[in-house]
């Protein structure tokens, strides 16, 4: 115990002094007041005071019991942040692995609305600090940041990125976003084929929220849309340690991501930029835009080359230059259509090979029977024998036998077999449909590319219920012989046409075209082999194949065809069959019809290897338009090679560091034995459908064109 010991100053005893005087006045110095309360008015504060006791001890108890785990919980959340780690998408390779595409890296801002200061001079000063670093507008990049755009801001500048990046610290609710983006080879034609990325919408998130965040992208076109689920596998979460201001403690991977499979391709890299130069070169020189050319191996239906123009720049997807992503939506020409399969083309001559077989299979002909052709077909109207309609032919062709027919493209002798004239049987439109179906031209090819349609073959039940209720609605001879040299209503894919000269090269077997060979991982060990699909095989019988592939041989060695549609190729040297058609549209602004111009060939003729189609569209009458791309490409494929398996010219290219040349083939008059040499052109129509494209980013779809272009 210790002794206290303070200081009394002498007015604290003054003032005792006056208190104690005071007490005494009111006789209170010793008293005190008991009154006694009754037990009946302590019973309420005692119960209430018991009530709320008792609550608070069971409040404590639950909170410490039975949500004290969910609370712990809560609390943990509030400390630790998960976010997804995308995985890194697969590489799509050509057939030798060559990569077509790589993954690269892109940074964007993203600011939070609700997480930055609110309207005031902060929120005007953070605002005004970000614009001028990235660049932007105030009053922009304000309403981006209210309405929540994804990203704030995207493709960081370097500039923008190294200042940002220092000061992120001083704008509260924002932080830069490293996102993937996918790098494409752009200078061989391939955007039609890999496709682009798009970001995933709201309804493609919730289906897969776990594989995906919000601010994701997706395969939207080709390949990357065909085969998105190869491509991406399963994203890896990281773990963000805060404190209780926010602050960031530690970022740890608690689930590694997964890395999508690639794929190898049967494209041809070299194929494919030979192809597209080849097809560049030749419409710029004859002032066209579209058309569409495909190169498959007969033998397995891989695709090994594949271009449609006009083409595009699918790096302009990833850079998020809105601007010129939406030219593309405007241009007139629509260069994300993909003709080569989601165009419906009049056919031409070059359905001629496929009635042919169709002909020789029902047993109507042989192939070397003559048919007298005089350059034209007199048919009356079997109604009316006054009425007389003339179906004229280029040229006066003779003694024709299926070969010569073939080979020189005579429209009187398949007029003659498709609607039958004078003691000549004809196939009729039912069967002329039966065996175009069989060769696939009335059916999706099934190619793993989004986007195709089906080719489109009149009859009579199509005709009546279209024209329904107007003298057009009935079927007539006409309309057969229009059909019969793919004239009309007639309507193909130009990936259909290529399948069914596959089959023909082959001997007889349908392949379903494929532009994916093998499914590999990353270090490029197979994983799945993509073997050939047939669709169907033998419905044409060896030997009339036979005849049908020694008719296109001869349009290009002109053996007994002097007016051989296909003599420019033989030019080469080698042993290669072939089949041109030309398709009249309409009559173009000088006077001149405009068509669309075909050519398929296969080669080496005894064992083929490779099938070439190229088409395009809009040619004016007179042009000589696919043929020299088909000579160009062909003589290059089959070029010699050296030692290293380098085609000769390559190696000369490459050691002289010289640019490939630019220098065109020009236009050349239609004279007998080149192009389309005896189609005689009957007016018709070609439809293409567009597509609609999905960007995920509130772009307009493509715009239909009219018919025919």
């Amino acid at each position: 115990m210790f002794d206290r010991h303070e200081d009394i100053e002498p007015h604290e005893i003054f003032y005792d002094h006056l208190a104690k005087n005071h007490e005494e006045s009111l006789d209170l110095g010793e008293k005190k007041f008991e009154i006694s309360l009754p037990e009946k008015a302590l019973r309420l504060p005692l119960l209430i005071a018991g009530i709320f006791c008792s609550v608070a001890l069971i409040r404590v108890v639950e909170l410490q019991t039975v949500e004290g785990k969910e609370f712990a919980k809560q609390a943990a959340q509030n400390k630790y942040l998960f976010y997804k780690v995308q995985s890194d998408r697969g590489i799509i390779y050509d057939n030798n692995f060559k990569p077509l595409v790589q993954n690269q890296s892109t940074f964007d801002l993203q600011c939070l609305n609700e997480r930055m200061p609110e309207a005031g001079p902060e929120r005007n000063r953070t605002v005004s600090s970000l614009a001028q670093i990235a660049g932007l507008d105030i009053a922009s990049l304000d309403a981006a940041i209210v309405s929540a755009k994804i990203p704030t801001v995207g493709n960081l500048d370097h500039k923008s990125l190294i200042v940002l990046e220092a000061r992120i610290g001083d704008f509260p609710g924002c932080a830069i976003v490293k996102r993937p983006i996918r790098n494409y080879v752009n200078d061989a034609g391939l955007s039609h084929l890999l496709g682009y990325m798009g970001k995933i919408d709201q309804n493609e998130w919730n289906t897969s929220p776990e594989l995906y965040s919000i601010n994701d992208y997706v395969g939207r076109d080709g390949l990357e849309k065909s085969y998105e689920n190869t491509l991406r596998k399963d994203p890896g979460r990281m773990r963000i340690e805060r404190d209780a201001k926010g602050n960031i403690i530690s970022e740890n991977v608690s689930e590694t991501p997964e890395s999508g499979d690639s794929l190898q391709l049967w494209i041809d890299y070299d194929l494919q930029k030979k192809l597209n130069e080849a097809m560049a070169r030749q419409l710029k020189n004859l002032g066209l835009t579209k058309g569409a050319a495909i190169a498959m191996d007969p033998n397995t239906g891989g695709v090994l080359a594949m271009v449609s123009f006009p083409d595009y720049d699918n790096n302009l997807f990833s850079s998020g230059n809105s601007e010129e992503v939406g030219k593309l939506f405007d241009n007139k020409d629509n260069p994300l259509f993909n003709r080569t399969i989601s165009g419906r083309y009049l056919t031409g001559s070059t359905i001629k090979p496929l009635e042919a077989a169709a002909a020789l299979q029902e047993k109507i002909i042989s192939p070397s029977k003559q048919i007298n052709c005089q350059g034209k077909l007199v048919v009356q109207n079997r109604y009316n024998a006054d009425i007389v309609y003339t179906f004229n032919d280029n040229h006066v062709h003779g003694a024709t036998n299926m070969y010569k027919a073939i080979a020189e493209s005579c429209n009187a002798y398949f007029q003659t077999l498709g609607g039958g004239y004078a003691d000549q049987q004809g196939l009729g439109p039912s069967r002329i449909k039966k065996y175009l179906d069989l060769f696939g031209w009335e059916e999706p090819t099934g190619v793993d590319l989004p986007g195709e349609i089906a080719g489109f073959v009149p009859d009579q039940a199509w005709k009546k219920e279209k024209f329904a209720g107007t003298q057009d609605q009935s079927w007539g001879d006409g309309d057969t012989y229009n059909l019969a040299i793919g004239q009309g209503f007639i309507g193909i894919t130009p990936v259909e046409v290529v399948s069914a000269y596959a089959a023909i090269a082959n001997g007889g077997t349908l392949y379903r075209p494929q532009l994916v060979k093998k499914v590999v991982d990353s270090n490029k060990n197979i994983i799945e082999e993509k073997a050939p699909q047939i669709i169907r095989q033998n419905f044409i019988d060896a030997e009339n194949l036979n005849a049908v592939r020694e008719g296109m041989r001869h349009g290009v060695n002109g053996v007994n065809a002097p007016l051989a549609s296909s003599l420019i190729l033989n030019q080469l040297g080698i042993p290669l069959a072939s089949k041109t058609g030309t398709a009249q549209l309409r009559k173009g602004a000088d006077g001149k019809d405009l068509l669309n111009s075909w050519v398929g060939v296969f080669g080496p003729y005894d064992k083929p290897e490779i099938v070439l189609l190229v088409m395009m569209e809009e040619v004016h009458e007179g042009q000589l338009a696919v043929l020299p791309v088909a000579k160009e490409v062909l003589g290059w494929y089959f070029e010699p090679k050296n030692k290293d398996g380098v085609r000769l010219s390559d190696a000369a290219e490459r050691a002289a560091e010289s640019a490939t040349s630019s220098e065109g083939v020009a236009t050349t008059t239609l004279e007998s034995g080149v192009e389309g040499a005896g189609d005689t052109l009957i007016p018709g129509s070609a439809e293409e459908l567009i597509p609609l494209l999905d960007l995920g980013g509130g772009l307009e779809p493509a715009k239909p064109e009219d018919p025919g272009n």
